[in-house]
């Protein structure tokens, strides 16, 4: 595969999180935390009654409290803290014709890990560093083969885990699957959350994802899109694990999912936008 390099020119409303999920500054930091997890952000604009960003309060704000300690003056001060009083203030912002090249010069600078996008003096989304990471992960523009579509952060478990510490971590994780492996890391089954369904249906039970997994079906990293495709639909599955042939036996190196296949036909500038 060849490498280009990253478009530094993107602009920031290219790259940004659209819509912002606000709250007003007198909540309380447990209700902040609600509102984070129900978003699934890491960050709420705290925002004035017309509007008018006053800070952030993230979830990192949230872990330094003293809530976690088990202090009860501490932990007394925490509950009565509102948001107004965690946020970080002034909110940083950048416009949104900046460019990335720009926003992750601030970013650095500043030491933060998101930026307030602006137009017309008007808060409009979030830039963060995962943003410009997904910027870098968009660079390669030829893609042939499994190695350079696949998925390399995968959540693995092991065969003992419990059906609903396993729904949790797909959920926590926003993943789809678990790839069950054993002690050494050797790939055992995968799980789904197809296969969580089936505890829905009556007389449905299962202790562990042993339980529920299937064989896991492998294929190696150089192996072409067009091969991945072919077995995928001959077992008529949703996703393969990628190991190494010279050690099948060892950690996975990543899945490749029909998404993964699907999103690169759909890319700019791939083989198939002409």
């Amino acid at each position: 595969m060849r490498e280009s390099p990253p478009d530094v020119t993107t602009l920031a409303r290219d790259l940004m999180h659209s819509g912002l999920i606000t709250c007003p500054p007198e909540i309380s930091i447990g209700q902040a935390a609600a509102l984070l997890a129900r978003h699934r952000v890491h960050a709420l604009i705290v925002a004035a009654e017309g509007g008018e960003p006053l800070g952030v309060v993230s979830d990192t704000d949230l872990l330094a409290g003293e809530w976690l300690s088990t202090d009860t003056e501490g932990l007394e001060v925490m509950l009565a803290m509102t948001a107004g009083e965690l946020m970080t203030a002034p909110v940083v912002t950048i416009p949104a014709d900046a460019t990335a090249s720009e926003a992750a010069a601030r970013l650095k600078t500043e030491r933060i890990s998101r930026l307030v996008v602006v137009q017309d003096g008007r808060a409009i989304g979030i830039v963060t560093v995962s943003n410009l990471v997904a910027n870098l992960a968009r660079a390669s523009t030829e893609r042939r083969c499994v190695a350079d579509v696949m998925s390399r952060g995968i959540v693995v478990c092991l065969a003992d885990t419990t059906v609903p510490a396993a729904a949790r971590a797909m959920s926590e994780r926003r993943s789809r699957s678990l790839v069950v492996v054993d002690a050494n890391g050797k790939p055992l089954g995968v799980v789904t959350g197809f296969d969580l369904l089936a505890l829905y249906e009556p007389g449905g039970a299962a202790e562990t994802v042993a339980d529920l997994m299937r064989p896991p079906l492998t294929i190696a990293p150089g192996a072409s899109l067009r091969d991945a495709a072919d077995l995928m639909l001959r077992h008529e599955v949703h996703r393969l694990v990628v190991v190494d042939p010279a050690n099948p036996d060892r950690m996975p190196l990543g899945l490749v999912s029909t998404s993964d296949i699907v999103a690169e036909m759909a890319a700019p500038g791939s083989l198939w936008q002409g």
